[in-house]
């Protein structure tokens, strides 16, 4: 099971919300750049898929359109929000449950997706194979989950472990003061450094290795919502991209790719058919 708590875009009662201090370019890049390897192009006509995970509806408010049927998955008080948000959308239905407890027949779905979830659950290999049994053989599913900075250099894994002390410790704090001490962080952290990075891209250095400088061009709403997510929630586990592929190929995915861009790591795989698993 996954608790509200991982919620992108908590507010002060836990609840995950879209919010109109973002752009609806900013929304609409950062949605590109998770969605970047997902294979549009092969989805059937009148798609039925999946977002397991939905929160408020962040990422079906632009995948609802495109396709025919989508399922919004959460076990949260966000999901009511959901429904609100996606109000317009005729084509979205609603269910209250965890991911390894999808109501949906097994091998009934075209895609599905999971982002920035399984990474908050206990089995995050049970979580992945349960999302993939709702597919179909031959459809894709995305997911992100944290990167365990199999890409970074020593330093940068060495100062994200120093910042895992504080986060073991701020998400344990009450809820409101949990909120507070994210908002803190965000102003004091956050911000100075992505507009360091910004200053320094401007001048033609290579920023990449700047801690937090993906933010570089991000609003501030943005990065107060993910230092939530990143410093309030208790359970976070993360994984290098030798694991999640061992995960996604345990789970019956093949064909397998990974975005060679931030956000790391989003990653497709497509379900195999029954022949494949069988050999």
């Amino acid at each position: 099971m996954w608790t509200p708590l991982r919620l992108k875009g908590l507010g002060m009662n836990g609840v995950a919300l879209i919010s109109p201090q973002i752009s609806a370019s900013e929304y609409e890049k950062i949605f590109d750049e998770y969605f970047s390897v997902f294979p549009w192009q092969t989805l059937p006509k009148n798609a039925k898929g999946v977002d397991v995970g939905c929160g408020s509806g962040r990422w079906a408010k632009l995948v609802a359109p495109k396709v025919g049927h989508l399922h919004c998955i959460d076990p949260s008080i966000a999901l009511d929000v959901a429904r609100k948000n996606l109000s317009q959308f005729q084509n979205c239905e609603f269910h209250k449950a965890t991911a390894n407890a999808i109501p949906l027949d097994d091998g009934s779905l075209d895609f599905g997706y999971s982002l920035g979830v399984l990474h908050h659950i206990p089995d995050t290999q049970g979580g992945i194979q349960a999302c993939v049994n709702k597919l179909k053989p031959g459809a894709p599913f995305l997911i992100y989950l944290y990167y365990n900075f199999d890409n970074r250099s020593g330093w940068f894994r060495s100062l994200w472990q120093a910042s895992n002390i504080f986060r073991n410790i701020i998400s344990c704090f009450p809820q409101s003061l949990r909120y507070i001490t994210c908002q803190v962080i965000s102003i004091l952290i956050y911000f100075p450094l992505a507009r360091f990075s910004r200053v320094m891209e401007m001048m033609d250095f290579n920023v990449s290795s700047v801690p937090l400088s993906a933010y570089r061009n991000r609003s501030f709403y943005t990065m107060r919502t993910d230092a939530l997510d990143r410093f309030g929630t208790r359970l976070e586990k993360r994984f290098s991209r030798d694991q999640i592929r061992f995960m996604m190929e345990q789970s019956g995915l093949d064909g397998i790719v990974f975005s060679e861009q931030e956000p790391f790591w989003c990653a497709v795989g497509y379900k195999c058919s029954k022949e494949k698993v069988n050999n």
